[in-house]
């Protein structure tokens, strides 16, 4: 995982101060705003955050990493549903 990053406010990571793609909001978001959001940073690196605290902290992480987690959510991995 990008380590370099890790926990940085959000407006230090270049998705979200304006370099980059905007942050997208996860389609399974719950109406009381229990949310993350990730940006896909120019670097091709996944940037996570949680939308209550957008300048707290992110996660970072790489494209095989990201690719990794959403294939184990695809395949119910993490005890949810598909």
């Amino acid at each position: 995982m990008s380590t370099d990053r890790n926990g940085a406010h959000a407006s230090d990571v270049p998705a979200a101060s304006g370099f980059s793609l905007p942050w997208v909001k996860s389609s399974y978001s719950g109406p009381q705003g229990n949310c993350v959001e990730v940006a896909y940073l120019s670097s091709g690196e996944v940037a996570l955050r949680n939308s209550r605290q957008p300048a707290g902290p992110t996660l970072v992480f790489t494209a095989a990493e990201w690719d990794a987690f959403l294939s184990g959510a695809q395949a119910g991995e993490f005890g949810v549903p598909t």
